[in-house]
């Protein structure tokens, strides 16, 4: 009797852009860490949220390196 191949789902892939993109997980723990600096103090979780993301792909856009700005002066 032949063997029957077992069905492989075929492995997800990120995008290049993707990759550089932190995990819903690295930014909620650097929101949380955020959080923890203000003392626990009340705040707002979207900012916190936001801050963290930016924070988080400005580390992560090092790697492509800086972009210079140039001067458009006449």
């Amino acid at each position: 009797m032949p063997k029957m191949r077992e069905a492989v789902s075929p492995k997800l892939r990120k995008s290049p852009a993707a990759k550089n993109h932190p995990t819903r997980e690295e930014i909620a723990l650097r929101a949380y860490e955020i959080y923890l600096e203000r003392n626990g103090a009340p705040g707002n979780a979207l900012e916190d949220w936001v801050r963290a993301e930016h924070e988080l792909l400005g580390e992560k856009g090092k790697s492509r390196g800086k972009v210079k700005p140039i001067s458009i002066a006449a």
